[in-house]
């Protein structure tokens, strides 16, 4: 819980009182590789912030996965649609290490919000967060091309390049296995 803290406090003010209002909507989680957090056509119920391990989201495209994001420690994963409106996720997140997490529990977290302003602020600032990244996200492929995107996560995401698989790496990337290959051996020459 102390990674919690510790990110909770680099985005608000959250005294004593605060974390005791909040703890009843917090539970920690592990799931083992391969295990879902959320599957597809499932509604979310729960932000998941990552203590330990990584996750994908996905989406199962005629049975072949792209991969649309990947959560790392102090990253928190969730479907902010399904989240929010109460619908069925069109992706799942899935783990692709052994994971351990904070589930904060959706209407447990609105009751403590619902009580404490100071909830309600950090839940907007999480969620202001999460919303930031998808928009970094969408600019990443409108605006730069495969080998671009490659060099923006080397310098801004390495541990990603390191600890992801090349073929979920190029599913993420939205190239080819062998495209990403080449970029890679040119970027290493």
């Amino acid at each position: 819980m102390q990674q919690l803290i510790a990110y909770i406090h680099s985005l608000t003010t959250f005294s004593d009182d605060n974390w005791q209002h909040l703890l009843p909507a917090l539970s920690v989680q592990y799931f083992h590789k391969d295990d879902y957090l959320l599957k597809a056509g499932e509604v979310c119920n729960a932000l998941y912030f990552i203590c330990r391990g990584y996750c994908r989201a996905y989406y199962d495209k005629d049975g072949v996965d792209i991969n649309t994001d990947f959560f790392f420690e102090q990253d928190i994963a969730t479907n902010i649609n399904s989240y929010g409106r109460r619908e069925k996720s069109a992706f799942a997140i899935q783990a692709c290490e052994s994971l351990e997490v904070v589930r904060f529990d959706r209407e447990l977290l609105l009751s403590a919000a619902a009580r404490d302003p100071q909830i309600e602020t950090l839940g907007r600032l999480c969620l202001q967060r999460i919303a930031a990244r998808q928009e970094k996200h969408t600019a990443l492929f409108k605006l730069m091309s495969a080998q671009e995107r490659y060099e923006y996560l080397e310098q801004t995401y390495p541990e990603m390049l390191q600890r992801v698989s090349l073929s979920q790496l190029s599913s993420f990337l939205g190239v080819a296995r062998e495209t990403l290959s080449r970029i890679r051996s040119r970027r290493q020459s």
